[in-house]
């Protein structure tokens, strides 16, 4: 093969026409069209509703204060966020805990269960993004087997035998001029339990203003009441308050209490 015939076929091989311009197929894939932006819109407000719905269903959900019973540390109409997850893995309340439980019938008011009042608000308290009403929040005061005793001279309440200091989140009442933490009994002198198991005793922190536990409890002499109506069953239990998120400007995570700390286990 001469030189011009090596030349001739290079020329050829350089002058061989590519896909495109010969019609054949081309590797290239066109640009994919875009999504218009309404829908855009609908698609990330779909997955907004269905991580509500999810949060709400398994992890946390949104609350207000119905009264002043959680005064001075809850107010009344404060928000609050509560944690579903507290005790799963076969956990339970533990004394001190700040929890919301279900009405167990008869605790609230009508006024307390009707909830939001238009539609809108209904629908965002359906998803989770409204606080729920129809509900109570309370301090886990006695676990199952406790028993809860009121008072000793200082006005304080005792679990199983040991007295409790709750100066640092309870509002005391009065009775005889003389403070009390258990006084909405009409004295300061009951003693509620054994806590039956798989149920919790429960206490607003304004001693002096919570329909709690101890207003449904049967005191001596009472007739007009049910024995064991006192005690809130665990599966009624929402779940703990994991912090305050309205008003901002009293925003605070809930650390709980260690005043409970030196409770001996129930004999």
């Amino acid at each position: 093969m001469t030189i011009e015939d090596a030349d001739t076929g290079a020329t050829a091989r350089l002058q061989a026409p590519s896909p495109r311009e010969s019609g054949g197929p081309s590797n290239h894939k066109g640009a994919r069209p875009h999504i218009p932006v309404w829908q855009e819109t609908l698609i990330l407000l779909v997955i907004a509703v269905l991580l509500a719905v999810a949060l709400k269903a398994f992890f946390v959900q949104a609350f207000y204060i119905p009264s002043e019973s959680m005064e001075p540390g809850l107010v009344k109409n404060d928000r609050i966020l509560v944690q579903k997850v507290s005790y799963w893995g076969g956990g339970g309340p533990q004394r001190g805990d700040v929890v919301v439980f279900k009405d167990p019938g008869g605790w609230l008011g009508p006024e307390d269960v009707a909830g939001p009042k238009n539609a809108a608000a209904k629908g965002l308290e359906k998803i989770g993004l409204y606080p729920s009403g129809g509900h109570l929040v309370k301090r886990v005061i006695g676990v199952a087997g406790d028993t809860i005793t009121c008072c000793d001279d200082q006005g304080r309440i005792s679990v199983n035998g040991q007295p409790i200091d709750e100066k640092g989140y309870a509002r005391p009442g009065e009775i005889d001029q003389n403070d009390c933490y258990g006084p909405m009994t009409g004295d300061c002198s009951w003693t509620a339990g054994p806590v039956p198991a798989g149920h919790v005793f429960v206490m607003g922190d304004n001693r002096d203003h919570s329909a709690d536990s101890t207003v449904h409890m049967c005191t001596e002499g009472q007739t007009d009441c049910v024995p064991g109506h006192e005690f809130v069953g665990d599966d009624l239990i929402v779940g703990k308050v994991l912090a305050l998120v309205w008003p901002l400007s009293r925003w605070s995570g809930n650390d709980g209490t260690d005043a409970f700390a030196q409770v001996p286990d129930p004999q």
